[in-house]
């Protein structure tokens, strides 16, 4: 099992991101793109949005961008720099594009953007990838 397969295995588990209301776009090998629109319940006492679901919608397009390998990747590190607030309404597109891909580790890079196309936000992520096949175990 590999690409939208397996994304599509891992949404139907994937509570969290179902409840943050995640679309799958586009899913490719190395690359994923999602999208959700910011709700009330996901603003900060500022009015804007949480700077932990920006980093949550970007660490779903990481885990499903490395894992559509058909490979059983999980995340070692992440960071994030938030660049620009988004507001309640606002469309917010996760892009994932793999940047470097070893037997053993994974780096990619996240851009968050609204529905103008402005950066919101600039996610990396490192991930290992335990050489598990999606084919063999789905649990």
């Amino acid at each position: 099992m590999k690409g939208r397969d397996v994304v599509d295995y891992m949404m139907e588990h994937d509570a969290f991101s179902q409840w943050l209301g995640i679309n799958v776009i586009d899913v490719g090998e190395g690359s994923a793109i999602l999208e959700f629109t910011v709700r009330p319940e996901m603003l900060n006492g500022f009015y804007i949005l949480h700077g932990g679901v920006s980093y949550s919608v970007a660490d779903s397009a990481l885990a499903f961008a490395a894992n559509s390998h058909g490979i059983q990747s999980v995340s070692i590190e992440t960071s994030i720099s938030h660049t620009k607030p988004a507001k309640i309404g606002d469309k917010i597109r996760a892009i994932a594009q793999e940047i470097n891909r070893t037997n053993k580790i994974a780096i990619y890079s996240v851009e968050i953007l609204n529905q103008n196309n402005e950066k919101i936000a600039l996610f990396k992520g490192t991930v290992y990838r335990t050489g598990k096949s999606w084919d063999n175990n789905t649990n």
